[in-house]
């Protein structure tokens, strides 16, 4: 599986968790030292050093995806899984990552539901770590990853709510996969790593897809790849060839969006 991460998407997460800590907004007043994403100096550097922040962001993502490989829990979940039930065509395998929260509980106000806030937002554009918005795209599968005390009645409570306002497809409406840890980040009571295979990361291919034919049709920087030795030109023809196909992949499961949903009979067992 591949996560795409977008600079911008990070950059506009560290912009606004700053608007949070100043303006004190949303119903949560944030002290800039709890700030995951702070470093020494917090807020007089965020802006001079971005990267520090952005990595920490990309770094608690990593720790979250590997925290059933170590610590115990309920209902852990193998690495393999994530392929295994989140790829179901082998070249669709590009992952929507979104975590919550993206600042630590010390000193902060946070409102009574935090945990289905939590779930809420694993769902919405602002904690996205690509430029898309998954919930107006189609899903093929999704996994959700939790770590601290909640229980499972409270995941599945979660999803049901969610569900009315995601669209799967047809043939995988029960497309989900989740994951309980007991051990919290360190600062955290619990915390939600959420992992989409959505149709929304098209567009991230399509704009890849024109930037790349904009520098191959003048030939820009060619000559420096084919100085490596086993690089030919028919590498980069390749390239553009098999990010079509990937692109028509998606389009033609963004077709199937507004089908109805078949209500296919349930297996009976005779006695």
């Amino acid at each position: 599986c591949v996560l795409p991460i977008d600079n911008q998407s990070l950059f506009d997460i560290i912009s606004k968790i700053d608007l949070m800590v100043n303006s004190g907004k949303l119903g949560t007043t944030v002290k800039p030292k709890s700030l995951v994403t702070s470093s020494s100096g917090a807020l007089k550097t965020r802006h001079k050093k971005p990267f520090d922040a952005m990595n920490n962001i990309v770094a608690n993502l990593l720790l979250n995806l590997t925290s059933s490989a170590r610590f115990e829990g309920s209902l852990n979940m193998d690495l393999n899984e994530i392929s295994m039930n989140l790829v179901p065509f082998p070249q669709l395998h590009y992952l929507v990552s979104s975590l919550t929260p993206l600042y630590t509980l010390t000193d902060v106000n946070i409102p009574p539901r935090r945990l289905d806030q939590m779930f809420s937002d694993a769902f919405s554009k602002d904690h996205q770590l690509l430029r898309a918005d998954p919930k107006h795209s189609l899903y093929l599968a999704c996994a959700l990853m939790v770590r601290g005390n909640v229980q499972i009645s409270d995941v599945r409570r979660n999803i049901e709510r969610l569900k009315p306002s995601l669209q799967f497809v047809s043939w995988n409406q029960e497309g989900w996969k989740t994951s309980l840890c007991s051990i919290p980040p360190v600062g955290h009571s619990h915390s939600l790593l959420a992992l989409a295979n959505n149709t929304c990361v098209k567009p991230t291919f399509m704009e890849l897809k024109e930037r790349f034919m904009r520098l191959y049709k003048k030939k820009a920087h060619l000559h420096h790849y084919l100085q490596v030795e086993g690089m030919e030109e028919s590498c980069f023809t390749e390239a553009v060839s098999s990010l079509s196909a990937l692109i028509q992949e998606y389009n033609q499961l963004d077709a199937t969006k507004n089908m109805p949903v078949q209500d296919l009979p349930r297996l009976s067992i005779a006695m």
